[in-house]
């Protein structure tokens, strides 16, 4: 079991399933089990995540005033996330609105409200840093501080880089150039994705990135191993929405990559995991537990030939 620091953004997600993307004009259409509205978010998907594979999560981000709480543990969930670290210190909570249709586009709309200006309570964070395994932000403004509190107490620091964009480069480089460990989504990201790996390896000198690359799977780099491997995806069950498959791969990635040492071992499980998460509608739904995934995958594969998972 590890203990994990995660903070980011968490927002509330509308998520509606249409026939096509682009949209056609319609003034009204209605159709029952298309519109899904929960929490949803980089730090709350991590750690519920982390939550469901049996770790332990001090789970810490920035809601709007009065937000119900609630909404992060709904009833009947098997799984509780502690909530104390949540401060309600922005005007309105963030949100997103993303659309999907049955080929897998998708079209996303981000409210991120006043984050950029709110700062987060670092006295909650000084004395629970000692005694955690591993410290997971995103690269929001009121994460920063983070950084060299993970530093100063020799903490791995891994880093979910929010919607990367070239122009907002130095913004990020606090994130890039301290982090142990990257994740990138490749929606944002204008050049071949096996060169932005390469890029930033060469740019910033982290252990271990991460890149996800959609239908494609994941690339992973290792700098100590020496790993610089594309890996295809894990074909189980039937696609419902893709949403939320970055977070939930990062999330199961750290959990075994933490318990085993090993990244080649931590990426597989991590395609699994998501490859399951993919299967629900939700960003927050399709989590499994530790001994589910593992019985699960002997159910799959045979346990003593990867060949499967082979890039």
């Amino acid at each position: 079991m590890g203990n994990f620091i995660i903070a980011g953004i968490t927002q509330i997600e509308t998520i509606i399933k249409v026939d096509k993307i682009p949209i056609a004009y319609r003034p009204f259409t209605g159709r029952p089990d298309t519109i899904y509205t929960a929490a949803g978010g980089d730090a709350f998907n991590c750690s519920l995540a982390l939550k469901w594979l049996g770790d332990e999560v001090e789970f810490m981000t920035v809601v709007g005033e009065g937000q119900n709480l609630g909404m992060f543990n709904p009833p009947g969930r098997e799984v509780t996330l502690p909530t104390e670290n949540v401060l309600p210190i922005m005007k309105e909570t963030p949100m997103e609105v993303l659309l999907f249709d049955n080929t897998r586009k998708q079209q996303k709309f981000e409210d991120l409200k006043d984050i950029r200006e709110v700062q987060y309570d670092m006295a909650r964070v000084e004395p629970l840093i000692r005694d955690c395994d591993m410290v997971v932000i995103s690269n929001a403004n009121f994460c920063r501080p983070f950084i060299p509190l993970a530093k100063d107490n020799g903490k791995q620091l891994a880093v979910k880089i929010h919607n990367y964009k070239t122009e907002k480069e130095v913004y990020n480089e606090d994130f890039l150039k301290n982090a142990d460990i990257l994740y990138f989504s490749d929606n944002s990201v204008e050049i071949d994705p096996q060169d932005f790996v390469n890029e930033m390896k060469d740019r910033y000198d982290p252990e271990i990135i991460i890149m996800g690359i959609g239908e494609q799977g994941v690339i992973q780099y290792d700098k100590k191993r020496n790993i610089n491997a594309k890996h295809k995806p894990v074909g189980t069950k039937k696609v419902e929405n893709t949403a939320g498959a970055g977070n939930a791969l990062f999330a199961c990635f750290l959990h075994y990559y933490l318990k085993t040492g090993d990244p080649s071992l931590a990426i597989r499980k991590g395609l699994l995991f998501s490859a399951n998460k993919i299967g629900y509608i939700g960003t927050s739904n399709g989590f499994m537990t530790e001994e589910q995934l593992e019985t699960w995958e002997k159910l799959i594969f045979d346990p003593g030939n990867h060949a499967q998972w082979s890039s």
